[in-house]
């Protein structure tokens, strides 16, 4: 290739174009347990997690549910990632070797959330959400102030995690936050510092933004062998959670999301028909199976 303007500005629009077929191609999973929030400043805050508030009929005066805020934030976080390919390799016709790896450029960018969602999923265990407590935790305070009560999202164990979530609602248990959309980028002028020092085109992308733990009554966690006997414990437990003002959240068990090691007793949980000892699952179907490769 004659390395010349235009010819640059061809190649940057065939890598753009291969960019975006790989970040439009992705199937990342992070939407189905994190609710996607827009960010315009450098740090969000979350005063409203934890407010579940009850109609009531209107009788006298309107009653206003002032429960308590909380000052959980979260801080947006700038995230690159950036190849280099010599000038030669350019001048010498074998850019085309390189259009695959920036078409997974592409999809490293669409599923780079994935990977920072189910990184603190996994940490979940052991870092605070919004009421200071673990997000899968044996103590989370309930109730009005001076009447709190000990509540438990964490059936305990020691084993390979397995989660319930209920992603029914609006709300999800996790939080992505986008400051920024991945952007892809070329530095290929003839006279940009790094084609005069180093003979190296350079491509990259880049993005702002972080995760957050959203509300822990919306997950249950467990440690405990995955059988029929645990997932109908966690299920009864998760499912009869209540809001501070004591009525219930009516919370729906709806997925049960494993690593790839489980997916087996995950199946055999959910959707056997019968049990080992040939009497009929009852549990069968209750939960979807989501087997997610990032939580290995």
């Amino acid at each position: 290739m004659i390395l010349n303007a235009a010819n640059l500005s061809i190649l940057n629009q065939s890598f753009s174009a291969a960019f975006q077929i790989g970040l439009g191609g992705a199937q990342p999973m992070w939407g189905q347990i994190a609710t996607l929030v827009p960010s315009a400043t450098a740090e969000q805050k979350y005063a409203w997690l934890g407010k579940f508030t009850k109609f009531r009929e209107w009788i006298g005066e309107r009653q206003y549910q002032n429960l308590a805020q909380h000052d959980y934030a979260v801080k947006n976080k700038t995230w690159e990632n950036t190849v280099t390919v010599t000038r030669d390799e350019i001048e010498d016709d074998h850019y085309g070797i390189y259009k695959p790896v920036i078409q997974q450029l592409g999809q490293d960018a669409a599923e780079h959330p994935d990977e920072l969602v189910f990184s603190l999923l996994k940490a979940a265990f052991t870092t605070p959400c919004y009421d200071g407590q673990y997000f899968f935790d044996t103590d989370h305070p309930v109730g009005p102030p001076g009447k709190q009560v000990s509540v438990s999202n964490f059936q305990g164990g020691s084993g390979t995690a397995w989660y319930l979530f209920d992603t029914s609602k609006v709300l999800k248990p996790l939080i992505y936050q986008k400051r920024r959309d991945y952007a892809f980028q070329s530095k290929t002028n003839l006279s940009d510092e790094n084609v005069f020092k180093q003979n190296e085109f350079v491509w990259g992308a880049d993005g702002r933004g972080n995760v957050g733990l959203g509300l822990w009554q919306l997950g249950y966690g467990s440690k405990e062998t995955l059988s029929t006997t645990s997932y109908a414990d966690a299920r009864a437990a998760h499912q009869s959670l209540v809001g501070d003002n004591g009525k219930p959240l009516a919370i729906r068990s709806t997925e049960l999301w494993v690593p790839p090691s489980l997916e087996q007793e995950a199946l055999e949980v959910v959707q056997a028909e019968r049990l080992a000892n040939g009497a009929t699952n009852v549990m069968r179907n209750l939960s979807k199976v989501v087997v997610c490769p990032w939580l290995i």
